[in-house]
């Protein structure tokens, strides 16, 4: 480690093998020092879930670039990585490249985004990076330029405490991207499909797949930020209180 080099760790939910990550911490690595904890599988929709029943391993797989597998979830990979793995707290923690959509709603099913606000509750200033394709062979090289001049920024200027920031890029030549947008979470929802699998005995089994579907019409939106070619940046907090104390007072009652 290099004195006076910020500290960064870097995780996902798409795995170790993710072209994603691989391409994120090389270039994350010109910025800091940095720490590659990764689920040793696809861990993606984990959310903010953790592994409380079983033991969890970790492995070193890459001692020269401090890259470690977790049997885990993401949330599992940060928390074990603040405890067991890093020297200190880090100055920043970067989650994805994420392979798929994680605007509009889709951040409440992520384990790419929910990794990053893990850290952010640690008190780390946190981002998490997607791309709309879900194809493994996205030419990530573009966007480098973008991913290290926003860690600068947080780096120098640090998040709000709380504030996690999830960014996604979307699925067109880059070329065409006409700028970083500043949205609000965006309106959508999935309609799902339950696809037959086989029936052993009692037990139906079914394979889940869906089509997503979004208001555009909005905007201040991601979902209308992405569709007019714009890089979405949603805050997102981890305080999610609603703003509708006040209009649900009637529920109140003292004993």
């Amino acid at each position: 480690m290099i004195k006076n080099k910020p500290l960064i760790l870097v995780v996902n939910d798409d795995g170790i093998e993710s072209q994603g990550i691989s391409f994120l911490s090389s270039v994350i690595r010109e910025i800091g020092d940095v720490f590659v904890v990764a689920p040793h599988l696809n861990r993606s929709g984990a959310s903010h879930s953790m592994t409380l029943n079983q033991p969890i391993y970790l492995e070193k797989i890459n001692e020269r670039k401090n890259e470690f597998i977790c049997s885990g979830t993401p949330v599992d990979c940060v928390k074990i990585a603040m405890k067991k793995i890093l020297p200190r707290k880090p100055d920043l923690c970067i989650s994805g490249i994420n392979h798929g959509s994680n605007h509009s709603i889709n951040g409440l099913y992520s384990g790419t985004l929910h990794g990053a606000m893990e850290a952010t509750i640690h008190g780390v200033s946190s981002l998490a990076f997607s791309h709309l394709s879900y194809s493994d062979t996205i030419n990530f090289q573009p966007f480098g330029s973008i991913i290290k001049k926003m860690t600068h920024s947080v780096l120098e200027h640090h998040l709000p405490q709380g504030v996690t920031l999830n960014v996604n890029f979307p699925n067109i030549n880059f070329n065409q991207i006409k700028g970083l947008k500043i949205c609000q979470q965006g309106k959508g929802c999935w309609s799902e499909e339950f696809k037959y699998v086989k029936k052993n005995k009692s037990k139906t089994f079914y394979s889940i797949s869906g089509e997503f579907k979004s208001d555009f019409n909005d905007k201040k939106s991601d979902s209308w930020a992405l569709k007019n070619n714009f890089i979405s940046i949603v805050p997102v907090t981890i305080d999610s209180t609603s703003c509708l104390t006040q209009e649900l007072n009637y529920l109140e009652y003292e004993f």
